[in-house]
């Protein structure tokens, strides 16, 4: 057996290195300027769609969060391991099965998962349902992807579920030939977490693929597949047809599943896994959809279609027709939760569905961070994503001028995604997060080269100063007075990039 990390395993998270990069990895200087941007921003109040919580204040609760980071990192220095649901289940075992004593919905799909599980979990939220939502990978703090009533849970209660879980971690990791991955634990934690709160309902998303993601062993009455594009081919195919395969393993019998729009292989595994199970399938374009939808000021004013009705003048505060898209499936998983379709053709009451949508917020994905130059943040890490995010820019933002910023990580599809952001950058400022696994900035900056001619192209080995000098440049030129930054290429680099930002 080669030996190999656990993140080259379907079901396993794959950027686990860029998670943890955020916390044990960072530039030192960029401690400095947390402590700052945390002073601004507390001095600012609270804004709508800052969910991303900084370092603890208590020095005594850092410090045991930073315990509880080291413990979870020192994880991943394993060889292979099998995909398989067996460790996850033995810890579930132990636990009690807690994943047991809620109702899920469950998120898959290539790019748009943590987005629809925001919408999903704010439109249960608004009629008055506990919600946990878990989500990966997150901005700037681990605590993010444990939710509870549309909040990360406190470090404090973060450190609390390790604490409480710890023991059975250990007993399981003694039983097996494999100790149990970090993305296990953590899912143990979240599950866990949900039923001593208890929720009313979870909505989960997978680390990776479906059916051996340690997320699935839950067995949810709406499974949802956002659209499946190309990524990770060396893990899970090199077509949508084949990496559907894995992600239909998220579909169970009974349940309903709601499709995205799809392209045609994939659709139809997903079809024909559904028909083998006995699943109920609500298609975009079919089912439910997009009946009208137009720019407003700060995000696009939407008619959809769901299973019950049309739901007319919604507002969402999110950017580009790929969010449009997400809203629509979101809506339609809700109504299928509450049993709305054939049988139920009621639509949700129109008000509670207005007021959720207006009050989603989904951080690093086109997030506007400051004005006078505009500085847009969008985590796009392969050629779907930035694409995506190369449409929102290009309809929402009348940019005279855009200067790129790019920081990837190794192993990436990178020259997709420069040739995605080529046609709407006037210049690239190549650079790097501090990730161990951040691409070698002259080794990003050849391929740049390539994609945007090298008189377009700025190599900054720090974020901080690429940053600047795509500011300077936007700012500089008199000529452009409606230039802007665009921050992309990793999730990582955005979440720096946030706290070099701060919110003011």
């Amino acid at each position: 057996m080669s030996e190999q990390r656990p993140s080259d395993q379907p079901g396993e998270y794959d950027d686990f290195d860029e998670i943890v990069a955020a916390e044990t990895d960072r530039d030192p200087d960029l401690a400095v300027i947390e402590a700052g941007s945390r002073t601004l921003r507390a001095q600012a109040g609270p804004q709508r769609g800052d969910e991303v919580p900084s370092r603890p204040e208590d020095p005594e609760v850092d410090k045991a969060l930073r315990a509880v980071e080291q413990e979870l990192g020192g994880r991943w220095g394993e060889t292979k391991l099998d995909p398989s649901l067996g460790r996850i289940e033995a810890l579930m075992d132990v636990l009690g099965d807690p994943q047991r004593a809620y109702p899920t919905i469950h998120i898959t799909g290539t790019n748009g998962k943590t987005s629809t599980a925001r919408m999903i979990e704010a439109l249960l939220s608004a009629f008055e349902l506990r919600t946990g939502r878990y989500t990966s990978p997150h901005v700037q703090s681990v605590t993010e992807r444990i939710s509870l009533d549309g909040a990360p849970i406190p470090a404090e209660r973060f450190v609390e579920t390790y604490d409480d879980i710890k023991a059975f971690v250990e007993m399981v990791d003694a039983a097996q030939e494999h100790r149990l991955s970090f993305f296990e634990v953590l899912t143990g934690m979240a599950y866990a977490a949900f039923a001593d709160a208890p929720v009313d309902v979870a909505v989960i998303e997978v680390g990776m693929g479906g059916s051996w993601d340690a997320t699935n062993v839950i067995d949810a009455s709406v499974a949802v597949v956002t659209p499946i594009d190309l990524d990770h081919t060396d893990r899970l195919g090199s077509t949508p047809g084949e990496i559907a395969v894995e992600k239909s393993g998220i579909i169970k019998a009974g349940a309903t599943v709601v499709l995205a729009q799809q392209p045609v292989d994939a659709a139809q595994v997903m079809l024909k896994k559904a028909v083998e199970v006995d699943a109920t399938v609500a298609r975009e374009g079919l089912e439910f959809g997009i009946v009208a939808r137009e720019i407003a000021v700060g995000g696009q004013l939407l008619t959809l279609r769901g299973l019950g009705g049309e739901y007319e003048q919604v507002f969402l505060p999110l950017y580009g027709a790929h969010q449009a898209h997400n809203a629509a499936v979101a809506l339609a998983a809700v109504e299928a939760f509450f049993g709305v379709g054939a049988e139920h053709a009621r639509p949700l009451d129109m008000d509670t569905v207005r007021k959720a949508f207006a009050s989603v917020s989904s951080p690093g994905r086109l997030e506007v961070m400051r004005r006078s130059p505009t500085v847009v943040l969008d985590a796009a890490h392969n050629p779907a994503g930035a694409r995506a995010a190369a449409e929102g820019i290009t309809e929402s933002f009348g940019f005279s001028r855009l200067i790129g910023v790019i920081g990837s990580s190794e192993g990436k599809d990178v020259r997709g995604v420069l040739e995605a952001l080529e046609p709407i950058c006037t210049e690239l400022v190549v650079t790097q997060n501090s990730s161990h696994r951040a691409m070698d900035v002259d080794e990003l900056a050849a391929v740049a080269v390539e994609v945007f001619g090298d008189e377009r192209v700025v190599v900054e080995a720090r974020l901080d100063d690429a940053l600047e000098a795509a500011i300077t440049l936007a700012e500089d030129d008199a000529e452009f007075a409606g230039a802007g930054v665009l921050v992309t290429g990793s999730v990582i680099t955005v979440g720096e990039a946030r706290l070099l930002l701060g919110r003011r």
